[in-house]
């Protein structure tokens, strides 16, 4: 965990089968963060490479979906004392490099729920309409302004963890983490992040 004057916050990564792609996720993640891989349940070797990369790690052990691996990390992160967790794909979708803007959103007290927005204009069709659409639409539905809903990149603080009430395992999941914010009354903010695809 981090100095004790600071805040300590665990860096999250859900995982199947990323063996080729996780060694730099986790790499870069350290620099700023304690690490926890949740693998669910992969084939690979995705276990020991994140081990060897300084990760600490759960293993599922069978596949259960993204939403209940990162269940099973809110739950480790909650019993280990952490007092947020920073959600990143194992995949290099999301930039280790860009930790310290939820890090800084932190501190400044901007939101229980960070999450890291993207440049639809740099999405590859057709994700660069229809994501930006289905925030809109999502808006609408919640009453509250999302601007990215499908990304994973994210800062939840340990209030949200405690208080939240999550029920899906899969992608759906990170939709449901802001219609529990907004149900609790907790504030969501936003941070820019690099468009990552390929």
């Amino acid at each position: 965990m981090n100095d004790s004057a600071q805040p300590a916050v665990l860096g999250l990564i859900p995982a199947w089968n990323e063996a080729a792609r996780i060694r730099p996720v986790v790499e870069g993640a350290r620099r700023y963060l304690s690490v926890l891989v949740v693998d669910d349940g992969s084939t690979d070797e995705t276990a020991a490479v994140a081990r060897s990369a300084g990760a600490m790690v759960v293993c599922h052990g069978e596949n259960r979906r993204k939403g209940a691996a990162l269940q099973t990390g809110f739950a480790w992160a909650l019993a280990h004392g952490y007092d947020a967790v920073i959600t990143l794909d194992a995949d290099g979708q999301h930039d280790p490099a860009e930790i310290p803007r939820f890090l800084a959103a932190l501190e400044a007290g901007a939101g229980d729920l960070v999450i890291g927005e993207r440049d639809f204009a740099q999405m590859p069709w057709p994700r660069w309409w229809s994501t930006p659409l289905g925030a809109w639409f999502l808006s609408l539905a919640l009453g509250g302004k999302v601007t990215d809903h499908q990304s994973g990149y994210r800062l939840l603080t340990r209030r949200l963890l405690e208080q939240m009430q999550l029920t899906s395992t899969g992608f759906e999941m990170e939709v449901e983490m802001m219609a529990e914010a907004m149900r609790l009354g907790l504030t969501i903010a936003w941070v820019p992040i690099r468009t990552i695809y390929g």
